[in-house]
Formats: C-alpha cells, structure tokens, sequence
C-alpha cells in the first residue's frame, strides 16, 4: 500500500471515530434525559472535552492496524473511540489532581461548573467544590465507557479479551505515574532524571503510544513479534514526545503550542530540565525561582537562560532524540513490514521537529 493511500485510509479513521463518538454521546444524552436536564447538560460537557482534539491515540490504532493489512474499519474506529475517551478522562481527573478550572486557556468541566455556581450565588469554596465534584463524575463515566467501546466493537471474544487487558494496562500504568507525580510534588528532593522519565512514560507515553499500537496490531491479528516491537516503539517514541513536551513548556511559542511557557515554572514541575539543572552551579541562582506561584515573565527569562547556560537545554534535546533514534531503530528489526515503517517514520519525525 502506498503512503498517499495510507493517509487517505488514516483521514477516513478519524472520520468513522468521530462518527463512534458522536453515537456514543448522542445516545448517552438520550439516555440521561430520563434522569433530568442536568445530566443530559453533565453529558454535554464531557461530550465538548472530547470534541476537537486531534486524536493523536485513535491515529496510533489506525497507523498500526492499517499498515498490517487490517480491513474491519469500523471495528478500528470503536477502538480508537475507545483511547480516546480514555484520554479524556485522564486529563479531566488531572485536571481535578492539579486543582486546574482550565485547559488550552478555556474553562474545562471543573472551571465550567465552578463559573455556573458563582453565578448562581455560590461562594468561592462552594463553587469549586461543585466544579470538582462534577469533573470527577464526568471523569468517571468516560473511564467506565472506554471500556465499553470495545465491548461493542464487534471482534471476536478471543481479540476483544487482549484489546480489554490492553486498555487495562493503559489504564493501570497511568494511575502509577500519577500517584509518581503527586508524589514527586511534594517529595523534598528533586527526583533523578532517570524516576522523571519512568513517571512520564507510566502516566502518559503508555496510554498514548504503547498500548494504541498494540491494540492496532492485536486488531490485525499481527505476530506477537510485531506487536511486542510496537510496544517498544511506543514507548521509546512516547518518552521522546514528553521530554519534548516539557522542553516546549518552558521554551516554546504559546501561540503554536497552546499552553503558557511561565506555568510549569511556577508549578515547579518535576521535569527532566529541571532535575538536569539541579545538578550544574546554576541550580543555586534559579532555585528560589522554581515553583515561585507569583514568577514574573522577567524572572522566568533568568530561569531559561540558566537553563540554557547550564546546558539543562541541550542536555533535554539530546535525550529525546537519543529515545528517537531508539524507536527509529525498532522499526529497523526485520519483521517490521514496509508498510508500518513508511507510516510510523513521520510520528518520530513530527514527534522530535516540535522543537529544534
């Protein structure tokens, strides 16, 4: 199959996945008008947090399934739909860890139902904690339904018993690396570079590159050969995209990127830049700035040309592309159809071009 095809199939996926979920929330408004307006408007909220993203995870199903010759599209889609409501119910409970009322600089569930109470009369606390409230609920039924998309994917009892343990993998690595991160918020010393990479891989890279290609592979009926080396492309390529991420969080463009570059600096998030730092004679002169809730943007151009000078920077570049070049060098192994090579190539290419 031809890479112009392979792009051609992957745009009509997204499609089919957009179809999966639109049914999906369209029934589940249905159903939940029985039980009063409220939950039809709950379900309507979770709905626009799925809507709109660039389902990076359902892409990973079809990069996979389609370039090891799977057919059942549909069966693809509900897969993909299914990662993708995961996500979405990851970031909505992150979002109530971190005690964050919004995302991409609108008001996610928690800040949409906090602003609701305010101006229903509320107080501040009683607000928020209405705003929560319904984001864990939201957060919940997402989860729970995840799950349910494979149910309802049409395969066979024996690939949709692997496709459940998969999510539950995806599932059960997350929760791990999030216990790690709040664990390392209030950890005293800062983590090695070595725990910040595990904690990252765990809460993220898992769910949203290892195990979509698995489930992709597993769809397709692929060796446990292949689907045991996309895991490990996932994950090296998964571990690349974050420290990238976090590379992006304190040097990028925010109108590219969408996400403020003074945040992680005044959350004083645990990242690889950070614990490099950590280590270099800068570390004394910006220490006092990380984690600084009130940093100013002054302040914070001290801290990344610290980092910079410090070589925290260049050290971060050169571990993503170190984990690139891993994962490039998966899809070298001989069992690796040509066809997943042409298709997997760009994620490592588009992965580490997001910064320079």
């Amino acid at each position: 199959m031809e890479g112009y095809d392979l792009l051609a199939v992957a745009q009509h996926g997204q499609v089919q996945v957009d179809g999966v979920l639109e049914r999906f929330f369209s029934l589940a408004k249905n159903r939940a008008s029985a039980f009063g307006a409220e939950y039809v408007l709950l379900w309507g909220a979770l709905e626009a947090n799925t809507t709109g993203g660039k389902r990076f995870r359902p892409r990973m199903v079809f990069s996979a399934y389609q370039s090891l010759g799977g057919t059942d599209f549909e069966a693809a889609a509900y897969v993909g739909a299914a990662f993708e409501l995961l996500h979405t119910a990851l970031i909505v409970h992150d979002d109530v860890i971190d005690h964050d009322f919004t995302r991409r600089g609108v008001p996610n569930i928690s800040g949409t139902y906090r602003d609701r109470a305010r101006f229903g009369g509320a107080s501040e606390r009683a607000a928020e904690h209405k705003g929560i409230s319904a984001a864990v609920i939201a957060g919940d039924l997402a989860l729970f339904n995840a799950y349910r998309l494979v149910d309802r994917s049409g395969v066979d009892d024996v690939t949709r018993s692997r496709l459940l343990e998969v999510v539950d993998d995806a599932l059960f690595a997350s929760a791990a690396g999030e216990l790690i991160d709040v664990d390392f918020a209030t950890a005293i010393d800062m983590p090695r570079v070595d725990d910040i990479l595990t904690m990252e891989r765990l809460k993220t890279a898992v769910y949203s590159f290892e195990c979509p290609l698995q489930a992709g592979a597993i769809l397709a009926g692929a060796s446990e050969e292949v689907i045991t080396t996309l895991a490990e492309f996932g994950r090296d390529i998964g571990i690349a995209y974050q420290i990238v991420d976090d590379l992006l969080g304190v040097f990028g463009e925010e109108a590219q990127t969408g996400k403020t570059t003074i945040g992680d600096l005044r959350e004083g998030k645990r990242t690889v830049l950070i614990s490099y730092a950590t280590s270099t004679a800068a570390w004394e002169q910006i220490e006092p700035l990380i984690g600084k809730a009130d940093l100013s943007e002054d302040e914070a151009e001290r801290v990344r040309a610290a980092l910079v000078s410090s070589g925290a920077e260049s050290f971060a570049q050169g571990l993503a592309r170190y984990y690139g070049n891993r994962a490039l060098a998966r899809l070298a192994e001989p069992h690796i159809p040509a066809s997943l090579r042409i298709e997997l190539y760009p994620v490592v290419d588009a992965v580490l071009g997001r910064v320079k």
